[in-house]
């Protein structure tokens, strides 16, 4: 029960209660959640990244399959929970890319589908998303800001505005992270363009 200061629905306070164990605290959680995230997912597909294949419904439903498959989620807040969400949509699309990549036959005359119109350079549903994730955990390695800020404004849709209120930083600071973090990609990606 929640006790008097903590707002019924509240992110943070669920969270909680799912890391201290109690596992009805995720069906809550994504209660609570699942429009803003099923509004993000079909933002992201609409853009053109997968669309005719996998719908919005679908990203969260693996999304929420894959949250309870976690043993100990120590999320502490709703920018850790959403960064930590964009991380498993980011998995997802993997998985899904690489089963669809399995399944190509020969003569497959399917057409490049990019990953988000400022990441024009990046196949969705090629193995660039496969290289992409290996780029993101190197850059993370670097500097874990730069990853969050790919993960919210690119698999989650956020608006630079929006990912800089979630970060708790400013606006610029995201833009020039942004900046930064593009251009790393591309060139970790695209060695000696």
């Amino acid at each position: 029960m929640a006790s008097d200061s903590e707002i019924p629905g509240d992110i943070t306070s669920l969270l909680q209660r799912w890391s201290g164990g109690d596992t009805a605290a995720l069906d809550d959680l994504v209660e609570v959640a699942y429009k803003e995230l099923r509004g993000i997912a079909g933002a992201y597909l609409r853009q053109g990244t997968l669309q005719n294949t996998l719908q919005a419904t679908e990203l969260v439903n693996e999304l929420y399959m894959r949250l309870a498959k976690q043993r100990s989620a120590q999320l502490s807040d709703r920018c850790h929970f959403y960064s930590f969400s964009a991380m498993l949509m980011r998995r997802i699309l993997n998985d899904f890319s690489r089963r669809a990549h399995a399944q190509k036959r020969p003569g497959w005359a399917g057409g490049r589908i990019p990953l988000h119109p400022d990441l024009a350079w990046i196949d969705a549903a090629g193995e660039e998303m496969l290289s992409l994730d290996q780029a993101l955990a190197e850059l993370e390695f670097l500097d874990e800001r730069k990853v969050r800020i790919i993960e919210l404004r690119y698999f989650l849709g956020c608006t630079n505005e929006e990912t800089a209120e979630l970060l708790g930083v400013t606006r610029s600071t995201v833009d020039r992270d942004l900046q930064f973090a593009k251009t790393w990609l591309y060139r970790r990606l695209h060695p000696g363009s």
